[in-house]
């Protein structure tokens, strides 16, 4: 004979919401990528004659800007947009420009709120980065130049000069103006 007894149904739902509760808790950080995609890519090659007659006399002078953007597009779900500009001149003309936005979704769930933002400013453009680099890297050379070999980007070191500058902004001066 079995000494079970049987639960009632409230027992039943108490159990089970139980449950639910310790394997949520023991579900932990996920991270994943769901998707990675060219938003926006531009080519601009305004001379390639008179440039690439330049080109193989002078060097180029590079201006390279990266700028991020992140934004929540879902629950637990963020987009990652990594902006990439370069821009070669050779002495006053323009060689070529390029623009991208290469984008990511990232899911990130039962992720601490202090650690979301470095991660999505951090982390996510880290994974990003490769797939963009070599974007341009063809780019440039179908457009008849050189590839153009990104270095790589310290995204962690870019975060702590944006929230250095952040604090300092915010820091108030002990200085007075009167006018």
């Amino acid at each position: 004979m079995s000494d079970e007894t049987e639960n009632t149904p409230a027992e039943k739902a108490d159990a089970t919401e139980a449950t639910t509760e310790t394997t949520a808790a023991n579900e932990g950080v996920q991270i994943g990528i769901i998707g990675q995609y060219i938003k926006d890519l531009s080519f601009e090659n305004p001379t390639p004659a008179q440039t690439l007659q330049r080109l193989s006399k002078e060097q180029p002078a590079m201006d390279i800007n990266v700028n991020l953007n992140a934004r929540g597009v879902g629950e637990d779900v963020y987009e990652v947009d990594l902006k990439i500009t370069t821009t070669a001149k050779v002495g006053d003309d323009t060689a070529f420009v390029t623009e991208l936005v290469y984008s990511g979704l990232f899911a990130a769930k039962n992720l601490p709120e202090n650690t979301l933002q470095p991660f999505l400013m951090i982390e996510a453009p880290r994974m990003l980065f490769p797939f963009a680099r070599r974007i341009i890297a063809d780019v440039t050379r179908d457009g008849g130049f050189p590839p153009l070999m990104l270095e790589p980007i310290d995204f962690g070191a870019l975060y702590q000069q944006q929230m250095q500058a952040a604090q300092e902004q915010a820091t108030p001066t002990d200085d007075v103006v009167v006018n």
